[in-house]
């Protein structure tokens, strides 16, 4: 499992396989009732983003241990992917009632964000906080107030939790990034880009390089932007010819800064194993970029089905409305992304308010 988070901080995916020879020796050694190494195997499968195979793990490990709140943790996060909301809350539940620690609280926190509970969602991520145990669990738990804030419009409260994160954790890419957001979003742009480059020097994850590629090219600066959109490609042909699946990020910045119709191929094939609310957004901005606005809405319905606050959910939905002839459904959708936060996206925050503005103009 050290070797499933280093892969997941170092964003190196070579550590994978040394996790998994770890644990299938332990298995090896004990096939039967060896409920940790089925454990760590469903986290390893999840990690790769294989949920099917994350939910087989999970429920043999729950059968050789009931009573293993990380059995029922991995169980939840494989649930959630696939799009069992019911048997994640359930699973989580279950993890929460086994063992009400900051992990078991964190998944709780995520499970009532992903219902548009905000409120509840930060009051758990602070109980998390408090139950954590050590440096690593809150700097996890900063990181996702820090997010729980910026999603919700709430930037000064974010730039807090990350700063505060930072005190604890000065160089980690994901409390920097987090800052950077922030700042951004606050109007501090060279803050941002001094924080996206120092999280992109300790590990260049796609949603930071894309981060900083947009707000450059937000500010007009295009060959900085370009840079970084160059780097993204290099690296998303690495994790391709490695068999990675594509990402939610893969596909978004396809369907945006590259080819939509690649962008549609790559989310239809990520559907078919992780048919994640997430995924369902990113397949609905594809469709409508390819010109399938049809399709494309059933997908962001799928993606808002749950109640979930995102403002940028509605603002790709807002927009296959608007192509579809739907001028109220669009308004109401640019006025709830915009309601949930004014300053959401560098670039799809301004196409928001101007969109709106045409549509109110044109009454």
């Amino acid at each position: 499992m050290a070797h499933v988070e280093r892969a997941r901080v170092s964003a190196d995916p070579a550590n994978y396989a040394a996790a998994e020879d770890a644990l299938r020796k332990s298995l090896a050694l004990q096939p039967h009732g060896n409920y940790t190494a089925e454990t760590g195997m469903g986290a390893l499968a999840a990690a790769r983003h294989d949920f099917p195979r994350a939910l087989t793990w999970a429920r043999a490990a729950v059968t050789s241990n009931a009573y293993s709140a990380p059995a029922h943790g991995v169980l939840a996060d494989a649930y959630t992917q696939l799009g069992r909301y019911e048997e994640a809350f359930a699973a989580v539940q279950r993890m929460s009632d086994l063992r009400p620690d900051a992990s078991s609280l964190a998944r709780a926190s995520y499970a009532w964000e992903l219902r548009g509970d905000a409120p509840r969602a930060r009051a758990l991520m602070n109980r998390s906080l408090r139950e954590g145990a050590g440096d690593a669990e809150t700097v996890f738990a900063r990181t996702h107030l820090a997010s729980l804030a910026q999603d919700s419009g709430d930037h000064r409260r974010a730039l807090r939790e990350a700063e505060e994160g930072l005190r604890v954790a000065p160089r980690d890419a994901g409390l920097l990034e987090a800052r950077a957001r922030a700042r951004a979003a606050l109007g501090d742009t060279d803050g941002a880009v001094a924080d996206y480059t120092a999280a992109i020097a300790i590990v260049p994850l796609p949603h930071f390089l894309i981060g900083l590629g947009e707000l450059q090219e937000a500010l007009g600066h295009r060959e900085q932007a370009q840079t970084q959109y160059a780097l993204l490609r290099a690296q998303q042909r690495l994790l391709r010819a490695g068999g990675s699946p594509p990402d939610v990020d893969d596909i978004l910045f396809e369907a945006d800064h590259g080819r939509p119709a690649r962008a549609v191929a790559q989310c239809r094939t990520t559907l078919t194993s992780r048919p994640f609310l997430a995924v369902h957004d990113a397949c609905a901005w594809a469709l409508h970029q390819a010109g399938k606005d049809s399709e494309a809405l059933h997908h962001a319905d799928e993606a808002l089905a749950l109640g979930t606050r995102s403002a940028l959910f509605h603002y790709h939905r807002a927009m296959i409305h608007r192509s579809l002839g739907n001028l109220p459904g669009a308004r109401a959708d640019l006025r709830r992304a915009l309601g949930i936060d004014a300053r959401f996206h560098p670039l799809h925050g301004p196409a928001a308010r101007t969109a709106l503005s045409r549509i109110d103009s044109n009454r």
